[in-house]
């Protein structure tokens, strides 16, 4: 099942349980905008090359939209859209006041040069330099795209709009990122997980951790599981996965990833077959990768007593009734994962404010709104007596529907 199919899926259940009304439900589905742009440049050898942008702005009945920005060959407008859903429930789940959005650029950012990849941002963003905004929509990285990336599109809608230094988040420190941003994800996963296994009357320290995808995701969960204290048994990322049931050295690992560009060869662990890696004897499994791999072929075999959703949308929808069968606890992506919008709001309100906070008080407002989402989630849970997605995306949608309702959405 593909991304927007499990989108909808989930908000339908989630509409069901809250009991929306029909043209609530059908009002809050539909985009807001959709755009489709075409972004020609010179190439560096003078022939020209035209690609097709995208932005789908979802929903803004909370706040400014907020998403990301991929490049990447296959940007889909079905994928973008679902994304830019997502966005709209997790913005709610997290409680800050934005709604979802989500764009691309189909190319293939590795074929470009420096100097191409800028003409490419500086021509997108002067195409939706009037659709974007500090209280429209606040654009941030994603696949293919870094904080070099935003620093052009700040740089360039600056040009028609005065220094904006809040149009984006994920900016280098330098021109206004905020601090902890980098990690933001990675300790959002550790803090959303402390709160799971606290509420089973647990802590990190002595659970044996596997992770998938050692990227700036997992590679930051894993060094913080680790300073926590617990036992990271195995992990993968493309060039290979290995394991060590005594638990993994995470921060030699790092030095070594950072030589090899890969975990593949290191010596403190045991190669192994990267398609095994999900059904690892564990006690914590955290997808850290791409979506869909947990799926009905292999969620039988998972060993796992717990899976925190750290990429989006990794487990597919007959993978969830398989597991939940089994009694596995999944924390939902659309929690799990958004300590990385949480910390892209405290940069925007930064930059809003013109005063930049220390990383100490960047880690400990983001562990006050995963601490109270946790509770938020579990509250929904106990009302709906349902599972932690539904009770993420009752959450969420409600919260949603009820702003929509407030501002008076017939009229």
């Amino acid at each position: 099942m593909n991304a927007l199919a499990a989108t909808n899926r989930n908000f339908k259940l989630a509409a069901r349980l809250l009991g929306l009304d029909s043209k609530l439900e059908k009002s809050l589905l539909i985009p807001f905008r959709e755009i489709k742009v075409e972004c020609t440049i010179p190439k560096d050898d003078g022939s020209l090359v035209s690609y097709v942008g995208f932005r789908v702005q979802h929903d803004n009945a909370r706040g400014p939209m907020k998403g990301g920005i991929r490049y990447h060959p296959e940007v889909d407008p079905d994928e973008v859209n679902a994304l830019a859903q997502l966005m709209t429930w997790k913005t709610a789940v997290a409680n800050i006041p934005y709604g979802g959005a989500k764009g691309g650029i189909g190319c293939n950012p590795a074929e470009l040069s420096i100097s191409e990849l800028e003409r490419l941002t500086r021509v997108f963003t002067q195409k939706i330099h009037d659709l974007i905004g500090i209280h429209t929509d606040v654009p941030a990285p994603d696949m293919g795209t870094n904080p070099q990336t935003m620093a052009w599109i700040l740089d360039e809608y600056s040009k028609f709009h005065g220094y904006s230094p809040a149009v984006v988040t994920g900016k280098p420190i330098d021109l206004g990122g905020s601090l902890g941003r980098d990690a933001a994800t990675g300790r959002g996963v550790l803090f959303a997980t402390e709160a799971l296994l606290n509420d089973h009357g647990m802590s990190v320290s002595g659970q044996r951790f596997v992770i998938q995808g050692f990227g700036n995701v997992g590679s930051w969960a894993a060094q913080l599981i680790h300073e926590a204290g617990g036992k990271v048994v195995a992990v993968s990322d493309i060039s290979g996965a290995i394991h060590n049931k005594n638990g993994i050295d995470i921060p030699t690992l790092m030095k070594h990833v950072k030589e090899h560009k890969g975990v593949k060869g290191f010596g403190g662990a045991n190669a192994i077959d990267s398609n095994s890696i999900l059904v690892e004897d564990c006690d914590i499994l955290i997808p850290a990768a791409l979506g869909g791999v947990i799926n009905r072929e292999n969620a039988n075999e998972i060993k796992a007593k717990f899976i925190i959703e750290a990429a989006n949308h990794p487990t597919d929808p007959e993978a969830d009734e398989i597991l939940s069968k089994k009694g596995v606890v999944i924390l939902p992506d659309i929690f799990a994962n958004s300590g990385g919008v949480t910390v892209s709001y405290f940069e925007w309100v930064q930059n809003i404010q013109g005063f930049m906070w220390d990383e100490a008080k960047v880690n400990t407002e983001l562990k006050k709104y995963i601490v109270q989402g946790f509770k938020d989630v579990k509250e929904m849970c106990k009302t709906h007596n349902c599972d932690l997605r539904m009770g993420a995306f009752t959450l969420g949608v409600n919260r949603v529907a009820r702003a929509t309702v407030l501002r008076g959405w017939e009229a």
